[in-house]
């Protein structure tokens, strides 16, 4: 049987311009479709590329339990020595915002000072550690989950014991220093393969004031995949910056082949990373005009590796 690519995801309209390109390059593909299922772990699974694209933020669609399934499809394929790329560590990555902080201070990159908490009254007692103004955020996020901003612990604590508090999907509330933008931005830096494709700046002045951090990350009004409407999306034809060989390391230790990581510059020009993407999407009025397109670049990585492998087998028969 011919080998083929596999996409692991649960969001249709995030992969399509994925299967796109891919059906231009004719290469062959199958859509896992992840949101509810079965596996035989008695049986071994088809040989191909697998490419995980699962989102921390399945839940906000109707898909509860996408991430633990696709957990233990990654494991299976793993344990059968299939070729998974983003696999199952950058889906714990993606999914848990403490282990994703936890690996990049190991990795010796600035990220805000964040305390992991779980409880009403912990998340209350831990703010008294914490310098005003602070946020909150889910720790299984996307979408902006849970992001508010504090001047003070009584205004959280209104919050909190309010109507209005998000309850985080694993229970874990994370708070965290607020990092001011003294222009109202964000810098996004695609990966793929591993190697730095492009950066993005991200306007936040408009329509999320609360936390610009996050902005990005709010899909309302700031997806990659929306229209870029007032330029809020601005590829950095000529970034440069020693950040980059920093984030490709950290990639290289955590076996992450595809991400987009965010970082956030304070009025001193400290860079404070906040974000890692490893399901990530492009803004297509940006990329038009520098005529630079992830998903394209995705699909011929993809492409590479399938014929190598068939070459391989080839070779190996």
């Amino acid at each position: 049987m011919a080998q083929k690519i596999y996409v692991i995801h649960e969001n249709a309209e995030w992969s399509e311009p994925l299967f796109e390109a891919l059906d231009a390059l004719g290469v062959p593909y199958e859509d896992w479709f992840i949101d509810q299922g079965s596996i035989d772990l008695s049986e071994a699974p088809p040989e191909g590329i697998f490419y995980n694209r699962m989102s921390a933020s399945s839940h906000t669609r109707s898909h509860r339990y996408a991430p633990e399934f696709t957990s233990a499809v990654l494991a299976w394929l793993e344990e059968h020595d299939r070729v998974v790329l983003n696999g199952s560590h950058a889906l714990d990555l993606e999914i848990n915002k403490a282990r994703q902080y936890s690996a990049l201070q190991k990795a010796g990159i600035r990220t805000p000072k964040t305390i992991v908490t779980t409880g009403k009254d912990q998340l209350i007692e831990s703010a008294k550690q914490m310098e005003a103004p602070f946020i909150t955020k889910h720790n299984r996020a996307g979408k902006g989950l849970g992001v508010q901003l504090f001047y003070s612990i009584e205004g959280l604590k209104q919050y909190v014991y309010s109507d209005d508090f998000e309850e985080p999907i694993d229970g874990i509330t994370l708070l965290q220093q607020y990092i001011e933008s003294p222009d109202s931005s964000i810098t996004r830096c695609e990966f793929i393969n591993g190697q730095f494709f492009y950066a993005v700046n991200v306007d936040t002045s408009e329509g999320f004031e609360l936390c610009p951090a996050d902005a990005c990350s709010i899909e309302d009004q700031f997806c990659m995949t929306t229209e870029n409407t007032r330029d809020k999306f601005q590829i950095i034809t000529d970034f440069d910056d020693p950040i980059i060989t920093q984030y490709e390391q950290f990639l290289k230790q955590n076996n992450i082949t595809f991400a987009g990581i965010e970082f956030i510059r304070d009025e001193a020009g400290y860079l404070y990373t906040y974000d890692v993407n490893t399901n990530t999407n492009y803004n297509s009025d940006a990329e038009a005009k520098v005529e630079q397109f992830g998903m394209q670049e995705i699909a011929n990585t993809l492409a590479h590796y399938l014929n190598q492998q068939t070459k391989d087998a080839q070779h190996a028969g």
